[in-house]
């Protein structure tokens, strides 16, 4: 990404700070896993979204006094010895390319930066990214600064960064736009991958190499979200992970999968019988979600209700389920269908803002994903599609697999030597 990109970020934010405010983002530190490892470090998605550094322990600091706003990233001092065993730190000058941020400090000179700012002025007002889903919800390096100086300075209004953040994210610029269907070229290469290699008696962590494959061959280091890879019943459990399962003949396979492509993400979901031929009962319930899939994709535009999408996927399947026998009353599609058809897509794969309450928009991308779960069958179906939502209308950004279960067929006859 383009530092005008972030550039442009800072100044939407900007233009909402009230005068006499202090705004303070942590890209964050990876949490210790046990003895001298740590988790894999990920940077805070709006620290990204700010100032595209993805390094971790750098602080962003913008102050906005007498209408002019001055921004400072303060940065690791670098270490030699610790450079020879995992790698030099950024850079100044790396940070300026990445950010567009002019003003580089080393860190160790926030504290003393902090207080000076305090000293020498009267600030009225602290931002901070303070996100926290529940009351047990682990305090970030944000919610800890926001504490310490409430007690410290409690004149300060504190103001939560993290729903502003949040909805600005919910419009994707078209760089972000490029990002995701990228991210999901790759992840559609990775299915089709494991298309032409699945057989029966596979383990399913086998068939996924076939997908690790080719995200690692793209050049591709993380996955939006925990590979789900579920054959037979296993499929019927909405977010299965452990993918120790073995398909066998006769079995679906059904994935939930993505790959992370500069730190945006693809999220597709797709069905398949692991012996490349559906049976009747299999393609009557995968036609139904079919269906399904395609006339939601055919609902996306500007001005239509987000929760439309799922109001009408459940009377779809209910109308549908009734025809067939499968429930009996109304109130019973639940049982088969029991999750949302849709959530936002970005740099979250559950993508952060408030869509959920408000009408589609140009420049958002959405995923598309309704399913039926049988377990007294071990017949689990979703089909899940990424979509932008255009000035007219949508593009589905994750088009061109095989989707019908004629095209699946013949896809497995033409491309996997199992089949043949």
């Amino acid at each position: 990404m383009d530092k005008q990109f972030f550039t442009r970020n800072r100044k939407k934010l900007y233009e909402t700070l009230e005068d006499q405010s202090l705004t303070i983002l942590f890209a964050g530190e990876a949490a210790h896993q046990s003895a001298d490892e740590s988790y894999p470090f990920y940077p805070n998605r709006n620290f990204y979204y700010l100032t595209g550094i993805t390094e971790p322990k750098i602080v962003f600091v913008a102050t906005k006094y007498g209408g002019q706003v001055h921004e400072t990233l303060f940065i690791q001092r670098a270490d030699p010895w610790m450079a020879r065993w995992y790698g030099e730190t950024i850079t100044a000058d790396e940070a300026r390319e990445a950010s567009g941020i002019e003003n580089i400090e080393l860190l160790d000179k926030l504290d003393s930066f902090i207080r000076g700012e305090f000293d020498g002025r009267v600030y009225r007002h602290l931002y901070a990214d303070l996100e926290a889903k529940s009351w047990e919800f682990p305090s970030k390096p944000s919610n800890k600064f926001a504490a310490e100086a409430a007690v410290h300075y409690p004149y300060l209004t504190i103001h939560n960064l993290y729903p502003v953040l949040s909805n600005f994210r919910v419009i994707k610029s078209p760089e972000e736009i490029e990002q995701i269907r990228k991210a999901g070229q790759i992840t559609a290469d990775g299915i089709r991958h494991v298309l032409a290699n699945a057989r029966p008696g596979m383990r399913e962590f086998e068939l996924e190499a076939y997908f690790n494959f080719i995200l690692k061959s793209r050049g591709v280091t993380e996955f939006a979200f925990p590979t789900i890879l579920a054959s037979g019943y296993n499929g019927t459990i909405l977010h299965y992970s452990a993918n120790t399962g073995t398909a066998t003949d006769g079995s679906l396979v059904l994935l939930d999968l993505g790959a992370q492509y500069n730190y945006y993400n693809g999220d597709i979901s797709y069905t398949f019988p692991v012996n490349g031929r559906f049976t009747p009962r299999q393609k009557q319930i995968y036609d139904i979600v079919l269906r399904c899939n395609r006339a939601i994709t055919k609902k996306v535009r500007p001005g239509l209700p987000f929760k439309e999408l799922n109001q009408f996927t459940i009377r779809f399947f209910t109308e549908e389920l009734l025809k067939i026998g499968l429930i009996k009353k109304p109130e019973d599609v639940r049982k088969y269908y029991f999750h949302g058809v849709s959530h936002s897509l970005g740099l979250d794969t559950h993508d952060v803002g408030n869509y959920r309450e408000t009408k589609l928009a140009p420049g958002e991308v959405i995923t598309n994903e309704p399913g039926l779960y049988i377990p007294e069958e071990s017949i689990g179906i979703r089909i899940e599609d990424d979509i932008l939502c255009t000035e007219d209308g949508y593009e589905v950004l994750t088009e061109g697999l095989p989707r019908t279960t004629d095209e699946i067929e013949t896809y497995m006859a033409e491309h996997n030597t199992n089949m043949k």
